[in-house]
This record gives structure tokens, C-alpha cells and sequence, in this order.
């Protein structure tokens, strides 16, 4: 009897403590939430793609000419994933790539489900800090390579993105490629001389070493699968463990829920253990 007492009283503890955590988390968006608001006087600017473009090509061709990242690639990845800059994410927290807090990292954050529930997102002062931190994440030893291309090399970045498993989705390329050539996102590249490439590629190379000792520091994994989480099958299918849900699925294998329903004919956003899924 004593025994099932304690177990009663750990688990009351357990959920105590996670109700508390869960509050934390919430009550931490809703000061986030009330900031924003008063910055923006409880209007957001609604964007279509167009206009998002229009917004953010300034600072991304800056990017561009600062570290040799194509424009087009930048303004296309933020695009995906910050919904044309209408996500919660990007409203709130200024946060146009969905890039999450690091031991490192010294400012706010927003909490929302993702590859774990109540994961840690940075929040910026504004989006043009989002887009300077996007370079800065892609200055690391495993994208490196990519610094070497040309600065308008658009569709060479893209695959390079992949094979540095920035994305899983092995449809990433033609995402970032057909976003770019719908909206003409290329226009925004520029090319460079032989000389400037060098002098660039040299400032550059130079960063990313000084980066290589703090990367564990500054950088997380881009997949956190739940503990227990099989790789895909040859056949292209994944097992859902305990801890999976749509959206961490869809997020994990760069799919959008729409997308990831799609390929599996569902019509709901229920999932259950063991159920076997197309990803790609």
C-alpha cells in the first residue's frame, strides 16, 4: 500500500510539474504576444508574396553582397518558412526562418510545438535581425562549400542546401528553385568579378573558421526525431513513434501538413502509433 501511495505521489508531482512548465511556456508567449502587439499597435501588416518580397529584398541583397549568399535563396527560404511572413513565428518573434534558442543565445524566446513540444525559438527585435541571423547560421563548417559558388548561382545553392542537410525533403531544391523562377526572385542576384569573389570568399572562410570551435555551442541539430525514432525506409515510409505528431513529422521531413496529408490521402490531422507514413 505504501508502495502505490509514492507512485501516486510521483506521479501528482510529475504532472504538477508539467502543468507548471506549461503555464511558464504560456505565460512567457503572452508577454511576447502583448510586446509585439504594442510595437504594432495591434496591427500587423499582412503580407502576399509579392509585398513580402517587396519588404525584405533590401536586406537580403545586403546578405547577399556581405557573404555571397544568392538573394533569391534567402528570400525563398523565408518565404517557405515563415508563410510570406504571416506565421505566428514571424508576427510575434520576428522570426522569418523558424531558427531555435542555443546555449549561446542571449535574448528572448517564444515557445511553440515542434520536432518536441514547447521547443525554444529566437525572438528577434525586428525581422531585418532574422535575416542577419540566417546568414550567420549558414556560416558553418558543413555549408562552407556553398561560399565557394557564384553569388548568383541560385540553383547550385539550392542542391547544396540539401546535400548539406539543411532539408530532408528531397524535394527542397525545387521548392527553393521553383519559388525563385515563379517570382523571378533572380533578379536580385548579382554577379562578381573573379577579384571580388576571392576577397569575398577570404572574409568569409575566415568567419566560418573562428566559427568551427563554438559550433556545438551555437548550433543545434536540424532533425530532433522523438527518442525511439526509426530513419526512413528505402521505400521512402516512416513509423510513427511515441511523441510524433503531424506537424513535427511534416516539419522534420521539410513537408507541410497539407502536403504530408497529401501524400498519405488524409483527410485529418490524427496520427497513432505504428501507423506507417509517406514521406517522400
Amino acid at each position: 500500500m505504501h508502495s502505490s501511495y509514492r507512485l501516486s505521489f510521483l506521479f501528482l508531482l510529475i504532472v504538477l510539474a508539467s502543468s507548471c512548465s506549461s503555464r511558464k511556456f504560456s505565460k512567457n508567449n503572452k508577454q511576447i504576444e502583448k510586446a509585439a502587439n504594442k510595437a504594432n499597435n495591434n496591427s500587423y501588416k499582412s503580407y502576399n508574396t509579392l509585398s513580402y518580397i517587396d519588404e525584405f529584398k533590401g536586406v537580403a541583397i545586403e546578405e547577399m553582397n556581405a557573404f555571397g549568399i544568392p538573394a533569391s535563396i534567402t528570400l525563398a527560404q523565408g518565404i517557405l518558412e515563415s508563410g510570406s511572413g504571416n506565421s505566428d513565428l514571424a508576427k510575434y518573434a520576428n522570426n522569418h526562418f523558424g531558427i531555435k534558442c542555443t546555449s549561446d543565445w542571449k535574448g528572448k524566446n517564444y515557445f511553440r510545438d515542434d520536432d518536441a513540444k514547447n521547443d525554444c525559438f529566437r525572438v528577434y527585435k525586428d525581422a531585418r535581425e532574422s535575416f542577419k541571423d540566417h546568414s550567420e547560421f549558414l556560416k558553418r563548417k558543413r555549408y562552407s562549400f556553398l561560399f565557394q559558388l557564384d553569388k548568383n548561382d541560385y540553383k547550385s545553392w539550392a542542391q547544396g542546401l540539401k546535400t548539406a542537410g539543411y532539408a530532408t525533403n528531397p524535394k527542397y531544391p525545387d521548392l527553393l528553385i521553383n519559388m525563385i523562377e515563379k517570382y523571378q526572385l533572380y533578379q536580385y542576384d548579382q554577379s562578381e568579378s573573379e577579384k571580388q569573389k576571392i576577397a569575398r570568399e577570404d572574409r568569409v572562410f575566415s568567419e566560418i573558421n573562428q566559427n568551427i570551435p563554438l559550433e556545438k555551442k551555437k548550433f543545434t541539430p536540424v532533425d530532433t526525431p522523438p527518442a525511439g525514432a526509426k530513419p526512413i525506409l528505402p521505400d521512402g515510409t516512416y513509423t510513427v513513434v511515441k511523441g510524433d505528431t503531424l506537424y513535427n513529422i511534416a516539419k522534420r521531413f521539410n513537408l507541410s501538413v497539407d502536403e504530408l496529408k497529401m501524400l498519405n490521402e488524409m483527410t485529418t490531422d490524427g496520427i497513432k502509433l505504428g501507423q506507417v507514413l509517406k514521406v517522400k
